[in-house]
């Protein structure tokens, strides 16, 4: 029992000892995250210099190198942007839904006319 509450004390610190946030941690401790190496770790810090990142979006764009596919990765790995780890849903940009465009003279398309046409 108390081998098990120790093992698990000791899981908790060596997690916490990886988590790394890219608003305030230094570049080393940046590198501590896995996928983070000197050149990444250099991009998100010179990013920073212009303003703290808001969420993760804000991370993604602004630091090159960073994308929807590795974000998740090294969310995983214990980086945090402005203390939250990351969310795919609130990331993910908002697809546009497709509007017809309106006939430049009035008329309809050859698509709308074939259309008509065909019924």
């Amino acid at each position: 029992m108390i081998r098990q509450l120790i093992a698990t004390v000791l899981a908790v610190f060596a997690l916490n000892a990886c988590a790394a946030d890219a608003n305030q941690a230094s570049r080393a401790e940046l590198e501590t995250v896995k996928g983070i190496g000197p050149g990444l770790s250099g991009k998100i810090v010179k990013a920073r210099e212009a303003g703290p990142f808001k969420n993760w979006g804000d991370l993604v764009e602004r630091v090159g190198g960073i994308g929807a596919g590795n974000a998740p990765k090294l969310s995983q790995a214990g980086l945090t942007v402005a203390g939250s780890a990351f969310d795919n849903a609130a990331t993910a940009p908002a697809k546009a839904s497709k509007t017809a465009k309106a006939p430049k003279d009035g008329q309809p398309s050859k698509k709308a006319r074939k259309a008509s046409d065909a019924a």
